[in-house]
């Protein structure tokens, strides 16, 4: 894949840059600020962009604006958003707008290096991708008193972008089981099938956002 990086520290800029052409990823651009990140996908237009929420001038949500504008700019760019905290209302305005090619991972993710790597190209693929802790803690917000512990468990990880079969592998369950689940869950939140709409990734936005 082609990828941008947007980091202000120059060690994990650089860092990931070795780490992602050594997996055969060509970085076309690693810059430090948001202006410069917008700069370089408008000119290059890679499939995907690994953004850090937090950059200058204020280093508040300098990143996380980039990745929105990106995002609605340039809907074919991936998007890959690393935090190093759990930063809820930034998570939520993501996943307010359209899910496919879109990430939001913890920077202590990208020591687990295979999982990282795997996450990007299912992001490149069109994939959607969030870090398990910020799942959790988003969904800690909302009313799930609706749903069973497992079909908690198994809306988690749809949130996480895993399909039926590896849902069964994580919670140890069959296929059969995990779909039984997941039509629970659908029917719970009143999500009947709708031409050119996923339920699943409903079924994620209507908890995340509460």
């Amino acid at each position: 894949m082609r990828l941008i990086l947007a980091d202000d520290s120059v060690l994990l800029r650089e860092g990931l840059a070795r780490l992602l052409q050594d997996a055969g990823h060509e970085v076309t651009a690693a810059v430090g600020d948001a202006g410069a990140l917008l700069d370089a996908v408008a000119a290059q237009q890679p499939d995907v962009a690994v953004v850090d929420v937090r950059m200058p001038p204020s280093h508040t949500d300098e990143g996380l604006r980039a990745a929105l504008e990106i995002r609605d700019r340039w809907p074919g760019v991936g998007v890959l958003v690393l935090s190093q905290y759990v930063e809820q209302t930034y998570a939520a305005k993501l996943l307010a707008g359209p899910s496919e090619g879109l990430g939001y991972l913890l920077k202590d993710r990208v020591s687990e290096v295979a999982e990282f790597l795997d996450s990007l190209e299912r992001i490149g693929s069109g994939g959607t991708v969030f870090d398990p802790d910020v799942v959790r803690r988003l969904l800690a917000r909302t009313p799930l008193s609706t749903l069973s512990a497992r079909e908690r468990a198994v809306l988690e990880h749809l949130a996480q972008g895993l399909v039926n079969t590896a849902i069964a592998e994580r919670l140890h369950v069959s296929q059969s089981t995990v779909e039984k689940h997941v039509n629970a869950v659908f029917d719970k939140l009143g999500l009947a099938r709708t031409p050119g709409y996923s339920r699943r990734v409903l079924a994620v936005l209507r908890y995340l956002n509460g």
